[in-house]
């Protein structure tokens, strides 16, 4: 019979999904947040060891607040989104693998590359769905690059991702915490692997490099550089791409991409702003995972496609930071004249 009605054209009723996010820093409490108020999903709770993470997530979205990942799945979920501190990741993602619970999570996907490998291979042996969240590919003025520049012969890309010492950060530089989010849309825009990388890392004022100045070549020719800090006292992000029939800006704070095209011999050419759309990133990132949840289709970004991203950070601070440099002292007399 249910077949029947199937044929007929009538439609069933979704089951909701029961989800669950863990970490409820500010990271996990926007994904409580966005998943609280998403059609056909249920937010089971939010998950923190630190009392006063889970009493400002129940008084910001109104969900159950749980001292372990235990505690929550056994409330029975279906999927969970990880906003967890990175050296985590490892541990709680295999403990949901195993209990069969899909997942989305937050980039990078581990501390280090083999880590992710073992969170991608138990993922793919028990057929759950992970994607890693790379927010930025869902921004619309990164969304909007992509398709200009789709179908275009890339020549390169610049971004810039700078601002001021976040006072949350302690245990990763801006490689991790930032750049990582550059190094995946440079394959991403190029859908090629990253095959060299030159990097200039500095500590300025903190613990962990503060300055990075990444140069990269894609494996179909592409060269790509980011520039990063937490040195500069406003937040700017921006990306532009050249290609051989146009050039495109796009400010990712704004939300304004623009393009110039039509270049002639005498230097002139035709400027055009393109339409950029208004979702919020996260809300569209997690409305995509949720929907490779149902459909059980590849998620946006994979798991692949994060330990790629992670293993070229890493690769990137395998040249130490170097203090910020000084006038040396002077050696030997001072010579005048000549």
């Amino acid at each position: 019979m249910a077949s029947k009605a199937v044929a007929s054209g009538e439609r069933t009723e979704q089951k909701a999904l029961r989800v669950g996010v863990i970490g409820a820093g500010i990271m996990g409490s926007n994904h409580a947040r966005v998943l609280a108020g998403l059609p056909g999903t249920t937010l089971v709770g939010i998950v923190d060891p630190l009392t006063e993470h889970r009493a400002r997530a129940t008084e910001l979205v109104g969900c159950r607040a749980f001292a372990s990942v235990d505690e929550l799945l056994a409330e029975g979920i279906d999927a969970v989104t990880i906003a967890a501190p990175t050296h985590l990741h490892h541990e709680i993602a295999l403990d949901c693998i195993a209990r069969n619970v899909h997942l989305l999570v937050e980039k990078p996907i581990a501390s280090s590359v083999d880590e992710g490998n073992e969170i991608v291979a138990a993922a793919r042996k028990s057929g759950v769905t992970l994607m890693v969240g790379h927010v930025e590919r869902f921004n619309p003025a990164v969304a909007a690059i992509k398709q200009a520049i789709s179908g275009e012969d890339i020549l390169s890309i610049g971004i810039t991702r700078v601002g001021p010492f976040p006072p949350r950060m302690s245990n990763v530089g801006v490689v991790i915490d930032l750049a990582v989010h550059d190094i995946d849309l440079i394959r991403w825009f190029t859908e090629s692997d990253i095959v060299e990388v030159q990097p200039q890392l500095s500590s300025a004022v903190a613990e962990r490099e503060d300055i990075a100045l990444l140069q990269f070549r894609t494996a179909s020719g592409v060269l790509a550089h980011i520039n990063t800090n937490w040195l500069t006292p406003f937040k700017a992000r921006s990306v532009t791409v050249a290609t051989r029939g146009k050039y495109v800006m796009g400010d990712l704070l704004t939300r304004q991409v623009t393009e110039c095209f039509g270049f002639k011999p005498d230097g002139s050419y035709s400027m055009r702003h393109l339409p950029v759309g208004h979702d919020e990133p996260l809300r569209a990132e997690l409305i995509a995972f949720l929907r490779a949840v149902r459909s059980g289709g590849h998620p946006a970004v994979s798991g692949d496609e994060g330990v790629a991203s992670l293993e070229i950070a890493i690769r990137c601070l395998e040249t130490p930071p170097r203090p910020a440099a000084s006038a040396p002292p002077r050696k030997g007399p001072r010579l005048v004249g000549g």
